[in-house]
């Protein structure tokens, strides 16, 4: 976050100058009531591989089909020579490589050259590992980076030989720095020796992944994440998990253990999108299961797996979807169970020591599952009871996650919030994808929600733009409003994540998304800022806020403003976020009641999120045009008169201190 010398358009705020209460809008912070805890895992991260989040995205590999196991098995790959694909490789759930052997002349040359994810991108002065499992009795083969797309196509400027010396499958590495930079380079290997070789998992990573593991990610894309103070990461997605059909959902089993035996899986985002269609996006399980549990922790994210309930995608089916009947859910459920014994189970059970296997002895320890994604009707209740009464039995202190259905409100929504409470979810996972008019409209959602059911779990929301390209300013400022009825009601909301999370800018296909990458370079949205600035700054208890006695969520009469208070325990501050939705500067007043002779406020800080123009957005090319701006805020006593400018988020933030 930078720090800047902040611009408040139209301020009537600066040292010892006050504004007409009388004009202003008071809002009252009780300080005296410190109301409900807010969870740490208030605000987090949803994960879900489209837009190409995952392969060509944050997992950090830039071969693509590196397995050769797409339905198309070269594709990604272009051959020279005399190449031949073979299926009776080492690994059984990826038995195909390729064979390459002599061309039969002197000036002819066998190879092929992968594509990687819209080009292969590396930096000047970077080191890259190359890998390779291989057989073939005194061979050598060359590796090379080359231009793609100019005047200096088919060019090496990486060129390494890698020597093959045994007749059994090996893995083989080498490591080299990158002399250039090149957004869209291709992998290149040719066979130099006489013989024959074998190839197969031909793999390209940056050495500096993200804490330096070798099956890595994106480091500049994790470090993003990591910068939110993310409190929970759910994964590995909603509709993914259900797939197209059952064959092709998420299936974590296959996700984990050796990277090179993880099979294909089909990406049902591939073929979804007409207008952005990609043929060759699928599923590495490279970013799998144990690495979603690995990030979590790194982050100081509860992690939070969701499983397949049986049932395939209802919308892609429209009503045809396959299914599993009731009665023969066990293999299912037992899914659900051996995933608790992967994160959670001693390394002498049979999925601990799978994890124990993978480097990770120490169990994760898995608090929350969800099951089932945005199913709906009657079919939905009746598959997640089996996984309710056996978690409920094997592990009674699971947080179990059920779903509303993919609509904020109507007829399944209705339906199943009910259904949720009789089967006794602990928490119920809702998705809202809305216009404007519907954020600027719901800043009382859950203020009268009923405090006796389950909790809210806000799985997936986000703000869309009528007409918007990517992530525009105004977006965020609405999701910004219609969080602090979030943050005022974490008695009853207790997690929240934004979704979707990245976006390629040559492979998108949903917007908008919280953050934007190309091969070499990532751009922080708006919304992520909103984000961001909200998870550093839960605090741990709501403290009411009222104007004229009531919540300030945009109603009728108070001029556009959102506003939500908390107190943070452990840094001994009050924490006041206020959004001016409205295109008008608006006077306010925040009065701290409450507050005992011997205290006072001090150390004011104000962060603003602004833009000029409420279509404004970070870019690739202009990644920094709307970041937080903070600067120090001078109080009178425990009252403060300013001026919030035209659709403006403003959080303050103020230290309670003791008078000797």
């Amino acid at each position: 976050m930078k720090l800047h010398k902040t611009f408040l358009a139209a301020a009537a705020f600066a040292a010892g100058m006050t504004l007409h209460a009388q004009n202003a809008s008071n809002l009252l912070i009780q300080t005296n009531k410190i109301g409900a805890e807010v969870q740490p895992t208030m605000y987090g991260l949803f994960f879900e591989d489209i837009n190409y989040a995952a392969d060509g995205g944050l997992y950090a590999e830039l071969v693509k089909n590196r397995s050769f196991e797409f339905p198309q098995n070269l594709m990604g790959w272009n051959t020279y020579g005399n190449v031949v694909l073979m299926n009776d490789g080492p690994f059984d759930q990826n038995p195909h490589y390729v064979r390459l052997g002599n061309a039969g002349h002197n000036h002819k040359h066998t190879g092929l050259e992968n594509e990687g994810f819209f080009g292969i991108g590396v930096k000047e002065g970077d080191e890259y590992r190359f890998s390779v499992w291989a057989r073939g009795k005194n061979q050598k083969i060359r590796v090379e980076l080359i231009k793609n797309n100019t005047m200096e196509e088919g060019q090496a400027f990486v060129a390494e030989d890698l020597n093959i010396n045994s007749d059994e499958w090996k893995q083989y590495e080498l490591t080299f720095t990158s002399p250039r930079t090149e957004p869209k380079a291709r992998l290149r290997i040719f066979l130099e020796t006489p013989g024959t070789v074998d190839l197969e998992h031909i793999s390209l990573f940056p050495v500096d992944t993200y804490n330096g593991h070798k099956n890595g990610l994106r480091k500049d894309l994790a470090q993003a994440l990591a910068e939110t103070n993310p409190g929970v990461f759910r994964f590995p997605g909603g509709c993914i998990v259900e797939g197209t059909d059952l064959d092709t959902r998420y299936d974590w089993k296959k996700s984990v253990g050796p990277v090179e035996n993880r099979p294909l899986n089909e990406n049902r985002w591939h073929y979804t999108f007409k207008h952005r269609f990609f043929p060759d996006y699928y599923q590495s399980y490279g970013l799998g299961f144990y690495e979603y549990f690995l990030l979590s922790e790194e982050m100081g994210a509860e992690p939070l797996p969701i499983v397949s309930c049986g049932l395939s995608c209802q919308f892609q089916n429209e009503g045809e979807h396959t299914h599993v009947a009731v009665c023969d859910l066990d293999g299912y459920v037992q899914d659900a169970l051996d995933l608790i014994e992967f994160a959670n189970g001693d390394v002498n059970t049979t999925w601990g020591k799978v994890r124990a296997d993978m480097g990770h002895p120490a169990p994760f320890n898995l608090k929350y599952i969800g099951v089932g994604n945005e199913q709906w009707g009657p079919e939905y209740p009746e598959h997640l009871v089996p996984f309710v009464t056996a978690i409920r039995k094997a592990y009674p202190d699971m947080l179990i996650i059920g779903s509303s259905g993919p609509d904020s409100e109507g007829k399944q929504f209705d339906y199943l919030w009910p259904e949720m409470k009789n089967i006794k979810v602990d928490l119920v996972d809702e998705h809202f994808y809305r216009p404007e008019s519907w954020f600027l409209s719901q800043g009382n959602r859950y203020d009268n929600y009923d405090r006796k059911g389950p909790k809210v779990f806000a799985g997936e929301y986000a703000c869309h733009g009528k007409g918007k390209k990517y992530n525009h300013f105004n977006a965020a400022l609405l999701e910004a409003a219609f969080m602090t009825g979030i943050e005022r009601n974490a008695d009853i909301v207790t997690m929240a994540t934004y979704a979707p999370l990245f976006a390629h800018v040559e492979g998108w296909q949903w917007r908008p998304d919280m953050i934007w990458f190309d091969n070499l370079n990532s751009v922080r949205t708006c919304s992520y800022y909103v984000q961001q600035l909200y998870s550093h700054n839960k605090g741990t208890n709501v403290v009411p806020l009222t104007m004229n006695k009531k919540p300030v969520s945009g109603q009728e009469g108070q001029n556009g403003l959102f506003a939500s208070a908390v107190w943070d325990a452990p840094t001994n501050m009050y924490i006041v976020k206020v959004v001016n939705t409205s295109d008008q500067p608006q006077p306010v007043s925040l009065n701290f009641a409450g507050m005992k002779k011997n205290t006072k406020l001090a150390n004011g800080v104000l962060i603003t999120l602004s833009a000029d123009h409420p279509d404004l957005e970070n870019t690739i090319e202009n990644p920094n045009l709307i970041t937080p701006q903070e600067t120090a805020v001078m109080i009178d006593g425990n009252v403060l008169e300013t001026e919030i400018a035209p659709n403006t988020f403003a959080l303050y933030k103020f230290s309670k201190e003791t008078n000797s």
